[in-house]
């Protein structure tokens, strides 16, 4: 009746986090090997430098800050509303040291989805504009993204981003 536990293998999606200054960067991948404690990742490894900055200038309040210093899958969404820097991630956890938590397929593709079509951009672009004609632009070009996005679980939480965000006219 009910699926097993999932188990770290081979295929499976993790979600971690490196330390970078103050706060940690988040890395979402695929789990490609393992070796007794050591997990070998290929993924994406985000920066989430549009939230720092916003932390720095004292634009933020405590729930950003605690989403920097304790990334989870469910609140890194939040962090990737302003602009981030992103590269491919390619290395060894050491579960000993480096948190490794197993995340659904469907979140490892919202994620991936999220950086992948360059949707803190497009968000950031409308949040930093002031009202006329060049925001208005902005939220058709965000609007027209997610009119043409196919994965729904991206789309549906797109939406509810904007939503919150009064972005969406």
């Amino acid at each position: 009746m009910f699926g097993k536990k999932p188990t770290l293998k081979e295929g499976v999606h993790v979600f971690s986090i490196k330390k970078n200054g103050e706060y940690n960067d988040f890395i979402f991948g695929v789990v490609t090997g393992i070796d007794g404690r050591k997990v070998g990742v290929n993924g994406v490894i985000v920066n989430p430098v549009g939230l720092k900055n916003k932390i720095s200038q004292g634009k933020t309040g405590e729930r950003s800050i605690e989403i920097l210093e304790h990334p989870t899958p469910d609140n890194v969404v939040l962090a990737l509303v302003y602009r981030v820097e992103h590269e491919n991630f390619a290395d060894v956890l050491d579960l000993d040291k480096d948190k490794c938590d197993l995340i659904p397929p469907k979140v490892y593709a919202m994620l991936d989805g999220w950086i992948r079509e360059s949707l803190p951009e497009l968000i950031n672009n409308v949040l930093s504009l002031t009202p006329g004609p060049e925001r208005d632009e902005a939220k058709r070009v965000l609007k027209h993204r997610m009119d043409t996005l196919t994965d729904k679980n991206l789309k549906r939480t797109l939406y509810s981003v904007c939503r919150s965000l009064r972005i969406l006219n």
